[in-house]
C-alpha cells in the first residue's frame, strides 16, 4: 500500500511501547511522528473542526495511534474525538478509551454479556461495605482505586474488619474504590492477552515476585509464554470487542471455572509481552493499521440510524415468536425490510448469516430495518426477576462511591 502519514499520540517519545511502535511504522515505509498529547489545542466551530499543535496549524494526518497516559484521559480523549470529526482514522475511539479506564464503566458493560469476570461491587453508603463483602463471600477481597494503573491502587485485604477499615480510610480521601471477589486459585499470577482486532497475537503468563499478589510485571514481577486455550482466546476478543477496542490489553485470573476478566487496557505497554514471547507485536499494530485505515471510524449503530424511519436493534427469540424454526429466508424478515446482520447463539457469532439459516429459541438477533416492522418483532416489555445473590441481596455491580 501507498506510504501512511502516521501520528502516535504519546507524551514519551522515548518510552519502549512508543518507539518500538515508531520503529515498525518506519520499517514499513511509513512517515511517524510522536506528538506530545498535551501541546494540542482543540477549535470548535460549525463545521468545521481544528486542531493546531503548539500553537501552528497541524498538518494532515491519514492515521492516529493513540498512548494516552492515564494521568490525561480525559483531555487525551478529547484530542482522539477531534481527530476523529476530522475525519482521521484512529487505532482506538476516543470512547473506547474512557471505557476502558473507568473500571467500573468497564465492568458494568461486561457484566451484560455471558462473559467471565470478577465479581464486582461499588456501594456509596459505608454502612453497606460489609454487606457487600459478605455477599461476594467475605474477606479476602481486592480493594481497588478507580483510577489505578500498573497495579497502584491495589490492595489485597485478608480480613473484613482489614478491608473495612481501607475502605473507610479511602472514603475520607474522597477515592472512588471497587471491592472485587479474591479468585484464591489465581493468586500471585494472571494472563494478559494482547488482542489486535479479531484475534490474540500474543499472551503472556505473569508470575508475581515473592509474597506479593500483584503480578505486573512493572512491580518486579516475570512474564512467560503462553498458548492460551480456545477459551480463553474467545474471552478477550469478545471482551476487546464489546468494550470496541481495536488493540487492547486483556487481563484474566485462571478461576476454578475458567477465564475470569479483571481489566481491559486501551493502552497495553509492548515491553513485557515483546520479551516474553519474542514477537513483534509493533509490527502487528501497524499492519492491523495498514489494513483497517480503509473502514474508517465507522459506528455501525450511529450510521444506520441517520436513515429515517430506520434503526438497528438487538433482540432475543423467544419460543412464542412466529420466525421460531424457520430458516431467515422463509421468517419473512427480508419481506418486512428487515436485515439480520449478526446472529449471537451461545457463544458462537455468526456474521451475515446464510438465507439457509435456521432461526432457533434464544438467538440474539442484530438487525437493521424499518422501525415500524422491527417493532412487531421486538419482545413485549416485562418486569425482569432479580437473581438470588446467595443470603444477602446486592446488585452484580451494586453503586463503593465514596464521594
Amino acid at each position: 500500500m501507498n506510504p501512511l502519514k502516521i501520528a502516535i499520540l504519546s507524551r514519551g517519545p522515548k518510552l519502549y511501547s512508543t518507539s518500538r511502535i515508531k520503529e515498525a511504522a518506519l520499517k514499513r515505509g511509513h512517515s511517524v511522528k510522536v506528538l506530545d498529547t498535551t501541546q494540542f489545542g482543540l477549535y470548535l466551530e460549525s463545521g468545521q473542526p481544528d486542531l493546531t499543535y503548539r500553537g501552528k496549524p497541524l498538518t494532515h494526518y491519514d492515521a492516529v495511534i493513540p498512548r494516552i497516559g492515564n494521568s490525561i484521559t480525559f483531555f487525551g480523549s478529547a484530542v482522539v474525538r477531534q481527530f476523529e470529526q476530522v475525519g482521521t482514522y484512529c487505532l482506538n475511539n476516543a470512547e473506547a478509551i474512557l471505557a476502558s479506564r473507568d473500571k467500573l464503566a468497564s465492568m458494568q458493560e461486561l457484566s451484560t454479556h455471558d462473559i467471565g469476570i470478577a465479581e464486582t461491587a461499588f456501594v456509596r453508603n459505608p454502612s453497606d461495605i460489609l454487606k457487600a463483602i459478605q455477599a461476594m463471600g467475605g474477606a479476602p477481597v481486592i480493594i481497588k482505586l478507580l483510577s489505578g494503573t500498573q497495579g497502584i491502587g491495589v490492595i489485597l485485604a485478608e480480613s473484613n474488619k482489614v478491608a473495612e477499615a481501607i475502605i473507610e480510610t479511602l472514603s475520607s480521601l474522597k477515592q472512588n474504590v471497587l471491592v472485587q471477589k479474591f479468585v484464591a486459585e489465581s493468586k500471585g499470577r494472571d494472563i494478559r492477552a494482547f488482542v489486535i482486532g479479531d484475534r490474540v497475537v500474543a499472551a503472556m503468563r505473569r508470575t508475581a515476585a515473592g509474597q506479593e499478589f500483584r503480578s505486573n510485571v512493572h512491580r518486579g514481577g516475570s512474564a512467560q509464554l503462553v498458548e492460551l486455550d480456545k477459551e480463553y482466546e474467545r474471552t478477550a476478543v469478545r471482551a476487546a470487542q464489546i468494550l470496541n477496542l481495536h488493540v487492547a490489553g486483556v487481563d484474566m485470573l485462571e478461576g476454578k471455572d475458567g477465564p475470569v476478566i479483571m481489566e481491559v487496557n486501551s493502552s497495553p505497554g509492548l515491553e513485557g509481552i515483546e520479551g516474553a514471547t519474542e514477537m513483534d507485536i509493533a509490527g502487528e499494530i501497524v499492519k492491523y493499521l495498514e489494513n483497517q485505515i480503509r473502514f474508517g471510524n465507522f459506528d455501525i449503530r450511529e450510521r444506520l440510524s441517520l436513515t429515517k424511519g430506520y434503526s438497528v436493534t438487538e433482540f432475543t427469540v423467544e419460543k412464542d415468536s412466529p420466525i421460531v424454526g424457520k430458516t431467515i429466508i422463509d421468517s419473512g424478515l427480508r419481506e418486512h425490510d428487515i436485515v439480520i446482520m449478526r446472529i449471537v447463539r451461545g457463544k458462537d457469532h455468526i456474521a451475515n448469516p446464510k438465507g439457509t439459516r435456521e432461526l432457533k429459541v434464544g438467538d440474539t438477533l442484530l438487525c437493521y430495518g424499518n422501525k415500524v416492522t422491527l417493532e412487531n418483532y421486538l419482545p413485549k416489555l416485562a418486569k425482569r426477576k432479580r437473581r438470588k445473590k446467595k443470603s444477602i441481596t446486592k446488585k452484580a455491580t451494586t453503586p463503593i462511591d465514596t464521594k
